[in-house]
């Protein structure tokens, strides 16, 4: 039997992986990915509390709410990448070092 354990340590692993990915990398695309990881992870954990609440589906209900708020943030991060893209032809974070213009 899978106890509420199981999921929690999958989570912090999940969660682990994101935070090594965003404070390693110096690509602003694997940057997004390890914030998705680290959401993915919260993601994991609700759905473990939901799992074992039996009266209420709040784990569920908290979890369809983070992943449509988590794909939101992913098209405008993701537009944001492109555009500086397009001005300074990099996506390194440590290339770009005005954004007045």
């Amino acid at each position: 039997m899978i106890t509420l354990t199981h999921f929690l340590v999958v989570g912090a692993c999940l969660f682990s992986t994101g935070l090594y990915a965003v404070l390693s990398r110096r690509n602003a695309l694997l940057v997004l990915v390890g914030i998705e990881l680290m959401i993915n992870a919260a993601i994991v954990n609700l759905v473990a509390f939901g799992r074992y609440d039996k009266s209420l589906y709040g784990g569920q209900v908290f979890a369809l709410f983070a992943i449509v708020l988590a794909a939101a943030a992913v098209a405008v991060a993701l537009a944001i990448i492109l555009n500086v893209y397009k001005f300074y032809k990099s996506v390194n974070p440590e290339d770009i070092s005005n954004l007045k213009d």
